[in-house]
């Protein structure tokens, strides 16, 4: 399906109601490996492998960079077992009174020997909640990290979505410009059999088989084209493996429609506050409250208790002993760390309100980015791309009754070719535009697991 039959049918829902948005959400297929061994035997046999929009959007929803940021979410919560524990209990041995003047006297040296040995067991008690808050720091910071994952799926399924429209444009535009230089080289066959019957100047002739020349070269640089945005969606989909697809074989096709958005009447705070970036940096302004609590709960020292017992022949062998022990703060408060605590939580909030800020101006630009790339697509469409056909296919007829010099024709025909091109890239930047504000208001709608 070409970009051109995407915009009929989706393209108008820009201006539906938002009550349309509870749409059955777009089936996202769970295998993006799946993906890969297809197109592995699709390279070997040879034959072009077709994707669609659902498929790369699957391979991109696991990619390599999601899968990265999976490890900093694995990393984050073997944190929160690392806070949520107390201090370990400490077991010591000591050997002491060992009188070196007079000897330890003889027998057994563990049991007989005048050596004072002691076997004890020490835990800290941590006062004002240190391992509460502690557990409260990781858990949020664990919050921001699943956040981000959220965020950069987001953000590899956009690049995605829009390799993928611009693999469909360049293959759009490779027919197009095909079909311009199967015409140029009709009108260059027909021109030479008109010099040759007399009713056509050398000239104008061979201006026909330099138009039919450029064509060829057009063509040639629109399979490149489509060549790099094979191997452009290739990397935005980044599924492992995935590098040993063949550009050359990869077509996309089809479309899946997104249910139509309301980009007028929504409310962007809210939308932006639900944005993955935002809630990972609100969760980062939690963790670093948390941290500051934990920082001033310093203050209150932590308690050592233990106890030990004592065997020391010649006194007795079965003594017993308790001690407790605490830090006495005298001259530092822990200032440093509360400093330090306070400036990052102070940092946190700062990046909150910037990712808000950013959040709501990206949304707004969504919105204009959208409307006025349906406003251009429905232009070329309606008006500007039938005009364009008509004029050249009017000055065509015209210079095969001679009413028109070649020039004429030459410069309709180019007309119509700049007209094409534009209009392809109308209506890949409408289809780009929508599927990009469509993933970043409804992120459950590709994300669902």
């Amino acid at each position: 399906m070409s970009i051109r039959q995407l915009f009929w049918m989706g393209g108008l829902g820009l201006a539906m109601p938002l009550a349309a948005q509870t749409a059955a959400p777009v089936p996202v297929p769970a295998a993006p490996a799946a993906l890969t061994l297809t197109a592995q035997a699709a390279q070997a046999m040879g034959a072009p492998y077709t994707l669609t929009l659902a498929q790369a959007l699957a391979a991109a929803r696991e990619n390599l960079d999601v899968a990265i940021a999976q490890g900093n979410l694995a990393a984050a919560r073997a944190d929160i077992l690392a806070a949520d524990h107390a201090p370990l209990p400490v077991l010591s041995g000591v050997a002491e009174n060992i009188d070196l003047k007079n000897g330890v006297g003889a027998g057994n040296a563990i049991r007989d020997k005048r050596i004072d040995k002691t076997i004890g067991l020490d835990w800290t008690y941590e006062r004002g909640d240190k391992r509460l808050l502690r557990t409260a720091a990781a858990e949020r910071a664990a919050a921001a990290a699943s956040a981000d994952v959220d965020d950069v799926r987001v953000h590899a399924l956009i690049t995605a979505l829009a390799a993928y429209y611009d693999l469909l444009a360049a293959q759009d535009r490779a027919v197009e410009v095909g079909a311009i230089a199967g015409s140029a080289g009709e009108l260059s066959r027909a021109s030479d059999r008109r010099v040759q019957a007399g009713d056509l100047p050398a000239q104008d002739a061979a201006r026909t088989a330099i138009e039919a020349q450029r064509a060829r070269a057009d063509v040639q640089q629109a399979e490149l084209d489509r060549l790099q945005a094979a191997a452009t969606l290739t990397q935005a989909m980044g599924a492992r493996g995935a590098g040993r697809t063949m550009p050359r074989q990869l077509r996309a096709d089809g479309y899946t429609a997104l249910p139509p958005v309301d980009v007028e009447r929504v409310d962007l705070a809210s939308l932006a506050e639900n944005r993955p970036d935002v809630r990972a940096a609100s969760a980062r302004v939690q963790s670093a409250q948390a941290s500051l609590d934990g920082a001033i709960a310093l203050k209150k020292g932590d308690v050592t208790i233990g106890a030990g017992f004592e065997h020391y022949p010649g006194v007795s062998t079965r003594l017993i002993q308790f001690r407790a022990s605490m830090p006495l703060q005298w001259g530092y408060s822990f200032e440093g760390e509360i400093g330090r605590a306070q400036a990052s939580f102070t940092q946190a909030e700062d990046a909150l309100d910037k990712a808000r800020r950013d959040a709501i101006l990206e949304l707004q630009g969504l919105q204009q980015t959208a409307l006025t790339a349906q406003r251009r697509t429905q232009g070329y469409e309606v008006e500007i791309l039938p005009r364009a056909r008509r004029v050249a296919e009017g000055a065509e007829l015209a210079f095969r009754r001679g009413a028109i010099p070649l020039v004429d024709l030459l410069d309709a025909r180019r007309t119509l070719r700049a007209t094409l091109l534009e209009a392809i890239d109308a209506r890949t930047d409408y289809a780009k535009a929508a599927g990009a504000w469509t993933l970043q208001t409804q992120p459950g709608l590709l994300l669902a697991p």
